[in-house]
Formats: structure tokens, sequence, C-alpha cells
């Protein structure tokens, strides 16, 4: 990405659909941040189309991207990626109800120079995709600690950016 294309903006996205089940928890993790109320950082959910993330990813500097996958692991088990380094594995996320996956989506983003410098994807493994599920309870548990961990990344990374401006 360009640095003059990059405006300080701190996004955290959460994808999801809230009629599959499992798939919603990117988007309930999005709304415990949102009640957090932290300071300068945008929250979004999006349903997971790709034009929608490859916009709400624009300029910004920091991006962090909360999503369900299907990866094999117990369910509710949280996994980081950093994909300003390296891609998403993409096997993780094969079953999306995004049409174009979000492993893809992001490729698409560094592909475009519009990948976020940084950029990290919590993945939540999730058990139940179907249509008109709930969360289920794995899953439904996990959400504290992913709101917790994440919450604190996004604090460390503001420091570290007062400190480089600074």
């Amino acid at each position: 990405m360009r640095p003059d294309a990059v405006d300080g903006r701190r996004v955290v996205l959460g994808v999801g659909n809230l009629d599959r089940g499992d798939d919603a928890a990117g988007r309930f993790v999005a709304r415990r941040l949102r009640e957090a109320q932290l300071d300068d950082v945008e929250i979004i959910e999006k349903g997971g189309e790709a034009t929608q993330l490859l916009a709400a990813l624009e300029a910004a500097s920091a991006a962090f991207i909360v999503d369900a996958c299907a990866s094999g692991v117990e369910a509710g088990a949280l996994r980081r990626f950093d994909v300003a380094a390296q891609p998403l594995p993409s096997k993780a996320f094969a079953l999306s109800s995004h049409g174009l996956g979000l492993a893809e989506t992001i490729e698409l983003a560094r592909a475009l120079g519009r990948l976020p410098p940084v950029c990290v994807v919590y993945a939540i493994e999730g058990e139940s995709f179907e249509t008109g599920a709930p969360l289920s309870p794995k899953v439904a548990a996990a959400i504290t600690g992913v709101v917790e961990k994440l919450r604190a990344e996004i604090v460390t990374v503001a420091k570290q950016g007062e400190e480089r401006d600074a």
C-alpha cells in the first residue's frame, strides 16, 4: 500500500451471516467490542461480500478481521493470522458462505495495494453453519476470550503507533 494512502484508521471487521449459526461469530465479536467503546476504532459488521470488505479496509493503517472458520479443530478454538506478513490459509476458510472467500479477498486486497500494513485475522472454529441455527455453545463461550485478546492487541497497536509518531 502506498504510504500516502494510509489514513491512520483502525478498523475491526466482524464478518459473518447472522442466519447461519456459528458463521455469525465475527459479528457477535464486533458487537461486544462496540459496547467496549474503544477510542479511535471503527467497528464494522459485514456479511462477507468481497467488495464490502475491500471498501472497509480502504486506507486503514490497521485492520482486525474476525470470522468463523472450519479447519477441523475443536469448535470454539481461536486462531490468529498475521495476514500482512503471509497469506491466510484458504483451506480453513473453504466453507465460506460469503461468495468469494476471506482468504481470496485478502489476497485481492494485497494485489490491489489495499491491504493495511497491520492486518490480523482472528478465526473462531465453528461447529454448525446451518441456516436458522443459533451459535453453538462452544462458539458462544469463545466470544468473550476473543473480545479480550482482540481488545488487548488493538491497544498495543495504538501505543506502537503513538510511539512511532512521537
